[in-house]
């Protein structure tokens, strides 16, 4: 079975949960406890997220969000108080490798460019709209001025599902649950 190494950072009550019941599922409330007043910001995005995810990796009944993994150990976050890092070996078909910058513009509600030569050419059309920043065109009623271009910014969202070529300390992924199978090591707490 092909398998891919990844690294998580949870808060400890997680790995508790997985060596008690041997799965872990991230749920809203926790979400919301992490994120406090930007919860429904994250709530929604995760949502946008979690309907593109599951046409790659079909999302288990009970299952609501993602666990987000890191896939290249010099990007990995170190355990902070109260959270713990897991490394895993997970079967790679269960695993959606995203990119972390084409998940930074998705965040941000920016534009996801193709290339270089696309990115140039997207930055020069906002010139001549004179759009200082493409966020409002998401974020505030002056993308109805520009209907066209909000669409563009919109479509282009989907390249985030768009796997890296490389598993380098861009990528990242995500899966629907942990399992106490899939554990290797534990640093923290």
């Amino acid at each position: 079975m092909d398998t891919i190494r990844a690294w998580t950072r949870q808060h400890e009550n997680a790995l508790r949960e997985l060596r008690q019941t041997g799965c872990y599922r991230v749920r809203e409330a926790y979400i919301r406890e992490k994120n406090d007043s930007i919860s429904e910001y994250y709530l929604a995005l995760y949502d946008w997220y979690a309907a593109g995810a599951e046409k790659l990796v079909p999302r288990p009944a009970g299952a609501q969000y993602p666990i987000w993994l890191y896939l290249d150990d010099t990007a990995k976050l170190p355990p902070l108080p109260g959270t713990v890092v897991m490394e895993l070996e997970i079967p790679r078909a269960l695993v959606v490798v995203t990119d972390s910058d084409r998940w930074g513009y998705r965040v941000n509600d920016m534009y996801i460019p193709l290339d270089e030569a696309d990115s140039r050419r997207h930055e020069e059309e906002l010139r001549r709209y004179g759009i200082a920043s493409e966020t409002i065109l998401m974020r505030t009623d002056k993308g109805n001025f520009y209907p066209l271009l909000r669409r563009k910014i919109a479509g282009s969202w989907d390249r985030v599902f768009d796997p890296p070529a490389v598993i380098g300390p861009t990528a990242q992924g995500t899966v629907w649950e942990l399992r106490e199978a899939w554990l290797r090591s534990v640093t923290g707490v």
